[in-house]
């Protein structure tokens, strides 16, 4: 007994929608595909026939399909047909490029194996449709050519990934779906255990835990494309379950995670995209970082670098002297151009500015041999001086500085220098600037918990010369942990781990987990660095983010099969949904309402 073999009545394809070419003209062919555009020309029916690979022209005359039932006429856009017939090259003057074309098939004989409903969604036009009823019919949404194309490329990247893994020794291993919750930042996604009753799983967040525990049995270098679970608000680049390529590896230092993730990367954009990224990647200081861009995801492809207002010359506001004897900041940035913009617009500017937590915004125009505006008499001639130094200013270009608090101002300035350099033109197209984020803060103080939380995870390890200051001072420690940034984006980061028990004891002191708490929860890591584990660390890419910036998109749901909304609902499927009753029994569960 055979299986798979097509239908009797239906000839087997010869070639894809993509495939043909002016080599060849004359072949006889059997395409079967999706109908795209249509046009009937009387006698004559010209419609593009598409699938994954591509798309071909076909040429019908006025005869019935092969069961004698249909006629031309009676094709509809995304019905699926068989076409028979013969390839032609289209006149010189109509090809389009040397393939598909280039030619159009003219067809002996068609069949119609699919009929098409009336569509939800005009497909060709994506902008026409509501996100949701787009998700409601992603089937039919990943029709279009460029989502389907985003899922090509994903599958290529993770192709190329593996083998480049592969040949850097390292293993492919899975990690459970179901394991225990642990607290790691974000809130766990919960599975109630029917045999446990009361008890539950939660879906990883990411399998930190799992790949530390491969270093210590001695699997020296794992890898893993493996889907993480996070129950967190979401916008256009999170969605409740992601993707990641996980790595971790025994006997190394930062330099040697980056150079694999490096050579990751360089693969990954020469063969996805035929970049080559130069490397090595730069290094930048977190502290650097916030200091020049107020951000620790900095866009290196254009400059309006952020300077410290402090300290450059006289200062004649007076709220901004007191501002900065407070505590607070100056920061102040230079728009190329900026000085064009009308006064309208800088009134939406400083608007913009305090929608984003800012009291105003001074500005000026910079001319040949003075500032105007409300900002310049605010600062002395040596201040302006100053400004003019360090940027490059010149005649034409607009000086804007905000002060407050740290935190607010950084954050506000960096959204305002993204939005401005892409109103303006600043940011060079088909360009990537990389670069590595080191020496973060070790913990942060979480006001709302009253204690301090990891930067990035517990497990981190601290930079040795900041070792002696744990225990008294963990908020002047830095971590030995890296962040890669790729045009403002993060696209991985990771860090050396811990890998003494000792130290690892420390590091719960220093974040109040306690004795009881670190045993309950962490007690099989504890356990496993008891016996013998060996220096080991990694890193962790957001494949999704990856791909989505390869594929030229904003928003990872263009890159993931099946996305969810922003309320992490599933309009296709209409999940979350209720369960019956009997199941929540079963499992020993019941229903509070609000």
């Amino acid at each position: 007994m055979t299986t798979g073999s097509p239908t009797p009545d239906v000839p087997k394809r010869t070639h894809t929608c993509g495939e043909l070419g002016l080599a060849d003209d004359g072949a006889q062919v059997v395409l079967d595909g999706w109908v795209g555009a249509v046009r009937d020309l009387g006698g004559l029916t010209f419609l593009q026939l598409r699938d994954r690979f591509g798309s071909t022209q076909v040429v019908l005359s006025d005869t019935a399909d092969e069961s004698g039932d249909l006629t031309p006429a009676d094709i509809r856009a995304e019905a699926v047909l068989s076409i028979r017939g013969t390839v032609r090259a289209r006149p010189e003057d109509q090809r389009k490029g040397d393939g598909t074309g280039a030619i159009e098939v003219e067809a002996s004989s068609w069949s119609r194996l699919s009929a098409c409903e009336p569509l939800p969604f005009d497909l060709s036009l994506r902008t026409a449709s509501h996100e949701e009823t787009r998700l409601t019919h992603r089937y039919l949404d990943l029709r279009r050519p460029a989502l389907m194309g985003n899922l090509v490329l994903r599958h290529r990247a993770m192709q190329v990934a593996r083998r480049e893994l592969d040949g850097l020794g390292f293993l492919e291993v899975e990690t459970p779906v179901l394991t225990r919750s642990t607290p790691e930042g974000a809130r766990d996604f919960l599975v109630p255990s029917r045999i446990s009753r009361g008890e539950f799983y939660a879906l990883p967040q990411s399998p930190q835990l799992f790949k530390q525990l491969l270093m210590v049995a001695g699997v020296d270098r794992y890898m893993q494309f493996v889907r993480c679970f996070r129950d967190e608000d979401l916008r256009a680049d999170r969605q409740p379950e992601f993707t990641q390529i996980d790595l971790e590896m025994s006997f190394v230092t930062e330099d040697d995670v980056m150079a694999v993730a490096e050579r990751l990367m360089v693969a990954l954009w020469r063969e996805c995209l035929g970049v080559e990224l130069p490397t090595p990647f730069p290094r930048m200081a977190h502290a650097e970082a916030m200091a020049r861009y107020g951000s620790d995801k900095p866009d290196l492809r254009f400059g309006m670098e952020l300077l410290d207002g402090d300290g450059l010359g006289e200062i004649r506001f007076d709220f901004v002297r007191n501002a900065i004897a407070d505590g607070g900041i100056l920061r102040a940035m230079v728009l190329p151009g900026g000085a064009a913009r009308s006064r309208k617009q800088l009134d939406a500017l400083t608007e913009r500015a305090k929608q984003l937590g800012l009291g105003g915004l001074l500005w000026a125009k910079i001319a040949e041999d003075r500032w105007t505006g409300p900002g310049a008499k605010g600062f002395a001639e040596d201040f302006q001086a100053a400004v003019v130094e360090r940027t490059g200013a010149t005649a034409g270009d607009l000086f804007l500085a905000a002060t407050g608090e740290s935190a607010v101002v950084l954050t506000a300035m960096d959204r305002l220098r993204r939005e401005l350099a892409a109103e303006h033109d600043l940011i060079p197209a088909g360009t990537f600037a990389c670069a590595w984020i080191v020496d973060f803060p070790l913990v942060e103080y979480d006001e709302e918990a009253d204690r301090h939380v990891a930067m990035h995870h517990p497990f981190t390890r601290p930079l040795d010369e900041d070792l002696a200051l744990l225990d008294s001072e963990p908020g002047k420690v830095r971590a030995r942990a890296y962040d890669l940034v790729v045009n403002g984006v993060e696209l991985g980061g990771g860090s050396l781990r811990i890998h003494e028990p000792e130290l690892q004891d420390r590091m719960f002191r220093a974040l109040g987990i306690g004795e009881e708490e670190a045993a309950d929860k962490f007690g099989f890591l504890r356990r496993a660095l008891s016996y013998g584990a060996p220096p080991h660390g990694g890193l962790a890419f957001g494949f999704d983010r990856m791909v989505a910036m390869m594929a030229g998109t904003e928003a990872i749901r263009d890159v993931i099969a099946f996305p969810k909304t922003t309320s992490a609902s599933c309009p296709m499927t209409a999940a979350p949904s209720t369960v019956d009753p009997a199941q929540l029994t079963e499992l020993g569960l019941s229903l509070v309402r609000d």
